[in-house]
């Protein structure tokens, strides 16, 4: 984990306050959509220009504990985050993740939906795309 995101997320252990709950305080988050149950966010350590955040304003940790209405919310802010994206940073491509449990990487437990650009040449073989997270993922062996 990168220092700054461990001293928010120790922060964060100490006053009982979550970084995703503090929808409206623009020195944590800068909104770029809001809706009735989700909003869309600017991630705050960007893994590529544009990368966005959709996130439920319910404090939830699972994308599994979601409500119908939440998942059809979702849908519709991704795809409204997607087209303001397209018309900023025309990128190649997208990686669209969730890291479900720590085991999985996630270090806030309020579900974040990564929206994450991806651009021609932003990683020298991009083939297997998010199978990269554990290790044995090499696309030159799937086609031996």
């Amino acid at each position: 984990m990168e220092p700054a995101m461990a001293k928010q997320n120790d922060a964060e252990s100490a006053t009982g306050k979550c970084l995703f709950c503090q929808i409206h305080d623009p020195e944590v988050n800068d909104l770029l959509i809001e809706g009735r149950e989700i909003y869309v966010r600017r991630d705050n350590f960007p893994a590529a220009e544009g990368h966005v955040e959709v996130v439920p304003i319910r404090h939830v940790s699972s994308y599994f504990e979601l409500t119908p209405s939440e998942h059809a919310e979702i849908y519709t802010l991704i795809k409204q985050a997607r087209y303001k994206i397209e018309e900023q940073f025309q990128p190649d491509g997208y990686t669209i993740g969730v890291n479900e449990g720590r085991a999985a990487g996630r270090t806030i437990d309020h579900l974040h939906i990564h929206l994450i650009p991806r651009y021609e040449g932003d990683v020298p073989d991009p083939r297997g795309g998010i199978r990269h997270v554990l290790p044995g993922t090499d696309p030159d062996e799937w086609l031996a």
